[in-house]
């Protein structure tokens, strides 16, 4: 949604030039941030006119450092912007795909919003898609999709990463959402990923009525649906169920507002088991209000931000702004402390 800090150095996550492991997950999550911002700098060099000149190297060392080679990149016919980018591992070496979990063949990156000029305009129309939930019919979404399953066809979805900061977030956490509706669970690293919804997280600081506003909202959705829903005639799977198989990577910042409603949202879900209301949670979280009032239900009513499970990272360190606490440089510095939990859909 907002854009990527302008002014940050190139060397990005220097500690792992010496000393780097697949198993170590700050290490893959410093991998995954550091591809989203080599799209960042691919487009930036576009702007300049830089590309296939002497200051192309401006973007390379983001993914070289960590023996990628830039594959494709994806270019959006809408303002022929640079949004994304697949990387292929350069050494895919079969003693790395002995043992769990090992690197990915392809990562598919996306980056965010950035406020030049030759990109503000079609990337703030990609804001409004996302809260008005239309991002799939975007040329944008429907380009790295193909991109995206064009690459599991041909490579796996075990050897496939996702990865996305902001908008891109958005859009990677689509597509994998997609494939996972198809069986196919892809890794997937998102970075303040916007989260579409009344921002109570960040408006309420009372915890008692923070509480209390989230439980009358589940009642509220929880009734609604279930009311619509026996209504509908229409039989089919619960996709949100399948979708719960898949277990995206989601890093928030609670000084955040464009993704720090992710922390109560999962949080709000173990509250509401521990008391006893989990069932009426479990139909509640399915939903937003907005989808139900516009009669949405159904195989295509979930909202985008609405994840099932994930593995949920929050940055605890007091960020000085705005700009530091929503920029992809966050997520691969060794200083800051974490708090990462697993959420499932029971």
């Amino acid at each position: 949604m907002a854009s990527q800090k302008e002014n940050f150095h190139v060397s990005g996550p220097l500690h792992l030039l010496t000393s780097f492991d697949w198993r170590n997950t700050f290490h893959r999550r410093s991998v995954a941030a550091s591809l989203v911002q080599g799209v960042y700098i691919l487009e930036r060099d576009r702007q300049r006119g830089s590309i296939g000149h002497e200051h192309e190297t401006h973007a390379s060392p983001w993914w070289e450092r960590f023996h990628f080679q830039l594959n494709h990149v994806l270019v959006d016919d809408s303002d022929l912007s640079y949004f994304g980018a697949i990387y292929e591992l350069k050494y895919a070496h079969p003693f790395f795909y002995q043992s769990s979990p090992h690197p990915p063949r392809y990562v598919i990156a996306f980056r965010g919003t950035i406020t030049r000029s030759l990109t503000r305009s079609e990337d703030m129309k990609l804001n409004l898609k996302c809260i008005f939930d239309k991002l799939e019919k975007s040329v944008r979404f429907r380009t790295a999709f193909e991109a995206v399953s064009s690459t599991v066809t041909m490579a796996g979805a075990g050897n496939v990463w996702l990865a996305g900061h902001s908008l891109g977030a958005s859009i990677a956490m689509l597509a994998g959402r997609n494939m996972a509706k198809c069986r196919f669970q892809l890794e997937t690293y998102l970075f303040n990923p916007p989260f579409i919804s009344v921002p109570i997280e960040k408006m309420i600081k009372n915890q008692t009525v923070k509480h209390g506003v989230r439980i009358a909202g589940s009642l509220v959705t929880a009734g609604i649906a279930t009311v619509m829903k026996r209504r509908s005639e229409d039989p089919e799977e619960d996709l949100f169920v399948v979708l719960a198989e898949w277990t995206p990577y989601v890093f928030v910042n609670p000084s955040d507002p464009i993704c720090a409603e992710y922390i109560g949202y999962f949080q709000h879900r173990d509250k509401m088991e521990r008391i006893g209301v989990g069932k009426i949670e479990r139909i509640a979280t399915k939903y937003s209000i907005g989808s139900l009032v516009s009669g949405a239900i159904g195989r295509d009513s979930e909202p985008l931000h609405l994840l099932p499970t994930a593995y949920l990272t929050v940055n605890l360190s007091e960020s000085e702004d705005f700009k530091q606490a929503h920029g992809i440089h966050q997520w691969w510095q060794q200083h800051f402390q974490w708090q990462s939990k697993l959420y499932k859909f029971k």
